[in-house]
């Protein structure tokens, strides 16, 4: 049985996959040239462009490293780059392990 994707985590899926595709078309990219540089088939790019949430995780930072977006969506994911990573960070983790 497939569970269904509450109607924000679709929505975000489905601005990810515009952005995918803006960011495409503004490195002046084809589907085709990011296919190969990320190493799948042009129906799985569909997929990442149009949101579809069964893609894996694997697929669509392959894609973002094909754009040249992948360290960006990791720093943004970095709790310690905002102020409230690194204030609970202090107050929850030991020294070695913020470190």
């Amino acid at each position: 049985m497939r569970r269904t994707s509450p109607a924000k985590t679709h929505r975000a899926a489905t601005l990810i996959g515009e952005h995918v595709v803006t960011w495409r078309k503004l490195r002046g990219l084809t589907a085709e040239q990011v296919c190969q540089r990320a190493g799948i088939s042009r129906p799985t790019l569909r997929k990442v462009e149009t949101g579809d949430p069964t893609v894996t995780v694997e697929t669509f930072l392959n894609v973002l490293r094909a754009l040249g977006r992948l360290d960006s969506v990791v720093d943004a994911l970095d709790p310690y780059e905002t102020e409230f990573g690194r204030a609970r960070a202090d107050q929850l983790l030991p020294d070695r392990v913020r470190r």
